[in-house]
């Protein structure tokens, strides 16, 4: 049985915790992909208790996103296994904080780096579920953007990455290169 992560809390569920001052509150605002196309609107803010900072973004996806590119059949029967990546129900994905961007003028949240492709490949759950650092590190594979694949030596590492920077406003530049 997988343990979960006992340091990732949503945000409603912290008395005491609210979106820092100077920050707009991101949910309910629509997420957009590389090329500008609808992925999903955030449902909720996950939070590092250790740390005291939102590290990902909860998005409830699009149904066409839910249906892309999940053909079980798409592939020849000799090219291996052939399964759904998301079971039925399983609506939402995270995404790290740091690799998406606010545009306060149009109420939108914009992942420059990830596209539909990309997000269809991402393993969701269902709205509250729990899940473990395994299921983290592999939704960081997924968006490609672990050069240094598991070269951290603890969670306190994995959360010190660019990955996890702030969420950052139309105009400013990447919070670190």
């Amino acid at each position: 049985m997988e343990e979960k992560n006992k340091t990732l809390y949503h945000l409603d569920d912290l008395s005491g915790y609210k979106v820092a001052s100077g920050y707009p509150d991101v949910r309910g605002w629509e997420v957009l992909d590389a090329n500008h196309k609808s992925i999903g609107t955030v449902d909720r803010l996950l939070v590092n208790k250790n740390t005291e900072r939102v590290v990902y973004l909860e998005v409830e996806v699009n149904e066409n996103l839910t249906q892309q590119g999940h053909d079980t059949y798409e592939e020849h029967a000799d090219e291996g296994v052939h399964q759904f990546l998301n079971e039925e129900g399983e609506t939402h994905l995270i995404i790290p904080i740091g690799l998406a961007r606010v545009d306060e003028d149009n109420n939108k949240v914009i992942t420059d780096s990830i596209d539909d492709a990309t997000f269809s490949k991402v393993k969701r759950r269902r709205k509250g579920e729990d899940f473990d650092f395994e299921y983290e590190k592999d939704v960081v594979r997924t968006y490609n953007v672990d050069s240094e694949e598991d070269q951290y030596e603890s969670e306190e590492d994995f959360y010190n990455r660019r990955e996890f920077d702030n969420i950052y406003r139309k105009g400013d530049t990447d919070p670190k290169p």
